[in-house]
């Protein structure tokens, strides 16, 4: 995992930007890859390629990289987890330099000379390439990676993977997130390469087959054990994050690797801190878990939004925990971590999809929420984690497993009884629960949704409302509409928030970059999953049954 840079001149465009201007410019993400700092310029078009390199798969290799001759050159950010594959078969012909999964991407182009090489991939991937006089960038299909686009006055387009490398150069003319599932050609522009038949909700009838599920996800999760670098995993003692690691630590134990799961929490007690041990005492990790208070998380919130590039106050809530637990792991001596991301938005977990009007909404909701990653989910895990040089990899987000899970009918993903509550993500938690071979305790594989920003401990959320509130007066906020007319703050932490990204990213193609995460059929926009009355109940019944017991 990495950092890209790249300039395209558009055919005409003379004034040609300098290489040395580039790296200055690229190097404002070089906490994407401290390892090694690379470049070229393309010696007819000018075109720019610079890279940010996070030694993880072929750990000698630098980037960029040639293909059969040196005007063909990529960077890459992202792991291609089928190269091997392509190697021997569509490019048995051709004799590659490196094991680095990287390289198949510029052997590719060599084969097809088309964008179209996106769908033979099998990963997450950012990158950009040169060809003679042609020029390609694209993203993966959902985004997992990071990547931003704008065009300045001249006709030069800029590539990176964050927006603060080009923000000053095009921020007044063009500047938006490269679309997933899209390639960039010169002076052709977008294409969409991604498109499968669960794009359209009407498409989604399959019947549930969990045996499917289940070694689909199994698969997804194993091949992003792909690593020259030490691997680590996320352990929130949520659903998602517990069916991961689980999977995770069985195939590593055979592998012979080291399995280290972390959790992070204000204090012992806190929910996920609790679930989480559970957990790797079942599974059998060497656990970590690390503690954080109020003034540790307030202390770099304004670096944070430097980091994250948003100011959607859910990103920022999670991101800090995670924003810390990453500095941990990174002084460990580990460079990839594997994390839940996708599952609530493939499967409804969410507490306010209880309150979805009926199943067409349900399933477009998911739908939503899963075309829309990039800006949420996906953004936080790779900026808060990659601001400390680390990858996280996402198997939910495994195109195979998308597929199956996606196409599935949505009266089979809503949710069910189980015990004396409805229990989101009832299907996943079936599939899963097999007994005799289980891979989680009972009452972690059943267990309610908890928001991550909420299971670190109440009182990071509590305290933070709070801190913002005493700095933003009522009558701020009366005219945050004046100041901030696109996506105005509905909140003195919202406000606050906006505050910090505007000090940063002052542009208004900046501020429409950002998408901010809302939860719909609910009384208020508050992200947290306690203002649900899904939440208040499963409490209340919770407290009864403590009082019975006693």
């Amino acid at each position: 995992m990495c950092g890209i840079f790249a300039v395209c001149h558009e055919s005409g465009c003379t004034d040609k930007f300098p290489l040395d201007l580039a790296q200055k410019h690229s190097s404002r993400q070089a906490h994407r890859g401290p390892d090694f700092h690379g470049s070229y310029v393309h010696p007819e078009t000018g075109d720019i390629l610079c890279h940010e390199r996070l030694a993880i798969v072929d750990l000698t290799c630098v980037q960029p990289l040639a293909g059969t001759t040196n005007k063909f050159q990529v960077i890459h950010n992202g792991e291609i987890y089928n190269h091997a594959a392509l190697r021997k078969q569509e490019l048995a012909a051709y004799q590659m330099r490196t094991t680095c999964d990287s390289e198949v991407i510029v052997f590719l182009y060599e084969l097809l000379k088309s964008g179209e090489l996106c769908s033979l991939l099998d990963g997450v991937f950012a990158f950009a390439l040169v060809a003679d006089t042609d020029f390609l960038a694209a993203r993966d299909p959902l985004g997992v990676k990071q990547m931003y686009y704008g065009r300045d006055a001249v006709g030069r387009w800029f590539f990176s993977n964050e927006m603060k490398c080009i923000e000053d150069l095009c921020g007044p003319y063009t500047l938006a997130p490269f679309p997933p599932g899209h390639f960039f050609q010169k002076d052709k522009g977008f294409t969409r390469y991604y498109q499968p038949l669960w794009f359209d909700h009407r498409l989604c009838t399959s019947a549930p087959d969990l045996t499917l599920v289940r070694e689909t996800l199994v698969r997804a999760t194993t091949k992003r054990l792909m690593s020259d670098a030490p691997i680590g995993l996320l352990l929130s003692g949520g659903l998602d994050s517990s069916l991961i690691s689980a999977i995770a630590a069985r195939e590593m134990k055979k592998l012979g690797l080291a399995v280290h799961s972390f959790a992070v929490g204000v204090d012992a007690n806190s929910p996920d801190i609790v679930a989480a041990r559970k957990v790797a005492d079942f599974i059998g990790t060497q656990h970590h878990e690390v503690y954080f208070s109020l003034e540790d998380g307030l202390a770099v919130v304004d670096k944070l939004v430097w980091h994250l590039e948003t100011y959607d106050v859910t990103s920022i809530r999670a991101s800090t925990p995670m924003y810390l637990l990453s500095e941990y792991i990174r002084k460990m001596g580990i460079k990839v971590v594997l994390s839940g991301e996708g599952s609530d938005e493939i499967f409804g977990g969410y507490l306010y999809f209880h309150n979805a009007p009926s199943d067409e909404e349900f399933q477009k909701e998911t739908i939503d929420r899963v075309l829309h990653l990039h800006t949420s989910d996906c953004l936080r895990a790779d900026k808060s984690c990659m601001a400390h040089s680390i990858e996280v990899r996402v198997p939910f987000l495994d195109k195979a497993f998308l597929d199956v899970a996606m196409s599935i009918a949505p009266e089979h993903k809503r949710p069910k009884e189980y015990g004396s509550r409805l229990v989101e993500k009832y299907l996943v938690r079936k599939a899963f629960d097999v007994e005799e071979d289980p891979l989680l305790p009972a009452e972690i594989l059943w267990r309610q949704k908890e928001q991550f920003s909420d299971g670190v401990g109440y009182s990071w959320i509590d305290g933070l409302m709070q801190h913002c509130a005493a700095q933003v007066t009522d009558e701020d906020l009366a005219a945050a509409a004046s100041l901030f007319p696109h996506n105005t703050p509905h909140s003195k932490e919202a406000l606050f928030m906006r505050r910090l990204f505007a000090a940063h990213f002052p542009s208004e193609n900046a501020a429409r970059a950002v998408r901010k995460w809302i939860p719909k059929w609910q009384a208020n926009q508050d992200p947290s999953g306690r203002a649900s009355l899904v939440h208040v109940s499963s409490i209340a019944k919770e407290m009864e049954e403590i009082r019975a017991e006693a």
